[in-house]
Protein backbone atom coordinates (compact mmCIF):
# COMPACT_ATOMS: atom_id res chain seq x y z
CA UNK A 1 0.00 0.00 0.00
CA UNK A 2 0.90 3.75 -0.05
CA UNK A 3 3.18 4.46 2.53
CA UNK A 4 2.52 8.20 4.28
CA UNK A 5 5.59 10.15 5.72
CA UNK A 6 5.06 13.68 7.66
CA UNK A 7 7.97 15.62 8.86
CA UNK A 8 8.72 18.45 10.58
CA UNK A 9 11.87 20.64 10.26
CA UNK A 10 14.19 20.86 13.55
CA UNK A 11 17.06 23.22 14.03
CA UNK A 12 20.05 22.40 15.73
CA UNK A 13 23.33 24.47 16.23
CA UNK A 14 26.57 23.24 17.35
CA UNK A 15 26.56 20.69 19.67
CA UNK A 16 22.58 20.49 20.08
CA UNK A 17 20.85 17.13 19.71
CA UNK A 18 17.20 16.62 19.01
CA UNK A 19 15.26 12.98 19.67
CA UNK A 20 13.32 12.07 17.08
CA UNK A 21 9.66 11.84 18.32
CA UNK A 22 6.78 11.31 16.49
CA UNK A 23 5.86 15.08 16.36
CA UNK A 24 9.12 14.86 13.53
CA UNK A 25 8.89 11.97 11.66
CA UNK A 26 5.50 9.62 11.60
CA UNK A 27 4.92 7.62 9.08
CA UNK A 28 1.86 4.96 8.57
CA UNK A 29 1.36 2.76 5.04
CA UNK A 30 -2.50 1.10 5.82
CA UNK A 31 -1.65 -1.70 7.45
CA UNK A 32 -2.27 -1.87 11.34
CA UNK A 33 0.97 -2.21 12.34
CA UNK A 34 3.23 1.32 12.35
CA UNK A 35 5.66 0.02 14.48
CA UNK A 36 7.04 -2.47 12.16
CA UNK A 37 7.68 0.15 9.77
CA UNK A 38 11.55 0.74 9.32
CA UNK A 39 13.63 3.72 8.20
CA UNK A 40 17.01 4.10 6.10
CA UNK A 41 18.81 7.23 6.27
CA UNK A 42 19.87 6.99 2.83
CA UNK A 43 21.40 10.42 2.91
CA UNK A 44 22.98 11.08 6.91
CA UNK A 45 23.08 14.77 7.85
CA UNK A 46 26.40 16.80 7.21
CA UNK A 47 27.14 18.65 10.51
CA UNK A 48 26.39 15.72 12.70
CA UNK A 49 24.67 12.27 12.66
CA UNK A 50 22.04 10.03 13.84
CA UNK A 51 22.67 7.74 16.78
CA UNK A 52 20.52 5.26 18.63
CA UNK A 53 20.60 6.01 22.59
CA UNK A 54 21.86 2.41 22.90
CA UNK A 55 24.90 3.04 20.39
CA UNK A 56 26.18 6.87 21.68
CA UNK A 57 28.68 8.05 19.57
CA UNK A 58 27.92 5.25 16.59
CA UNK A 59 26.12 6.49 13.57
CA UNK A 60 23.08 4.35 12.52
CA UNK A 61 21.89 3.94 9.20
CA UNK A 62 18.40 2.49 9.91
CA UNK A 63 15.79 2.64 12.74
CA UNK A 64 12.30 1.85 13.33
CA UNK A 65 9.03 3.28 14.03
CA UNK A 66 9.03 1.59 17.49
CA UNK A 67 13.16 3.49 18.42
CA UNK A 68 11.01 6.91 17.33
CA UNK A 69 7.47 6.26 19.64
CA UNK A 70 9.84 5.19 22.55
CA UNK A 71 12.41 8.35 21.57
CA UNK A 72 15.72 6.32 21.04
CA UNK A 73 17.08 7.94 18.54
CA UNK A 74 18.39 11.24 18.03
CA UNK A 75 20.41 13.77 15.62
CA UNK A 76 23.20 15.37 17.06
CA UNK A 77 25.49 18.09 15.22
CA UNK A 78 29.12 17.56 15.61
CA UNK A 79 30.09 20.83 16.72
CA UNK A 80 31.06 22.17 13.40
CA UNK A 81 31.33 25.65 12.17
CA UNK A 82 29.57 27.29 8.94
CA UNK A 83 26.47 24.71 9.42
CA UNK A 84 23.79 25.95 7.54
CA UNK A 85 20.62 24.43 6.79
CA UNK A 86 20.96 20.68 5.75
CA UNK A 87 18.28 17.97 5.56
CA UNK A 88 18.45 13.87 6.27
CA UNK A 89 16.67 11.96 4.19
Amino acid sequence: GDIVLLAKPVTLTEGDRVTLTTDVPVATDGTSKPEKLLYAVSLPPVHGQIEHINYPGVPISSYSQLDVVAQKVFNIHDNSHGAGKESVR
